[in-house]
């Protein structure tokens, strides 16, 4: 029961961090990826669907992405959607291929991104920190219904809080990479 307790906490703390690390991959640093172009939606025969449905997706050089749409009247579609995104990319077509050129950051830029990127970590944070606030008052529940003892009960909430801890430091951990990644000329 008490094993059951940590071990959801734990996946569910797990979760909340590789959370995070699919929103700072969102955080662009100045560098193509093909993850910047993931949150856009172009309509396709009356559905929204995912860019990467309907086109190729690539990195030609550091600053420069390449989409291909598959089919050729997509071609105008697609552009538009990356211009309406808030992106801030002005993409041009040649052809069947779109070159998307990735301007390089401003300084008061990166500080913007890196006070998004200490936003998101928080959020983390608290999402771990109420994971913690859950599985203790489920273990309180069970000290009062006798389940368990006072004991077993301090025990786990110590094994909770070392969970916590770890949680915690793994959130860190990805905050200080991205706000290196960031502040990198």
């Amino acid at each position: 029961m008490i094993e059951d307790i940590k071990k959801d906490a734990a996946d569910r703390m797990q979760k909340s961090v590789v959370s995070l690390e699919m929103a700072m991959a969102k955080i662009r640093a100045g560098r193509a990826h093909t993850s910047l172009l993931d949150q856009i939606v172009v309509p396709y025969y009356g559905s929204d669907v995912a860019l990467s449905q309907v086109a190729n997706v690539g990195v030609e050089d550091s600053r420069t992405l390449t989409v291909t749409p598959w089919e050729k009247p997509m071609l105008t579609v697609v552009e538009k959607a990356i211009m309406t995104s808030d992106l801030g990319v002005n993409p041009s077509s040649a052809g069947m291929t779109i070159r998307i050129p990735i301007p390089p950051l401003t300084e008061e830029r990166r500080r913007d991104l890196v006070k998004v990127a200490r936003n998101e970590a928080e959020g983390a944070r608290v999402a771990v920190r109420n994971i913690r606030r859950d599985a203790n008052s489920t273990l309180k529940e069970l000290l009062k219904e006798k389940d368990i003892s006072e004991d077993e009960e301090r025990g786990a909430e110590e094994a909770i809080q070392k969970l916590t801890d770890a949680g915690i430091k793994q959130i860190e951990d990805v905050l200080n990479e991205k706000e290196s990644d960031l502040m990198e000329v």
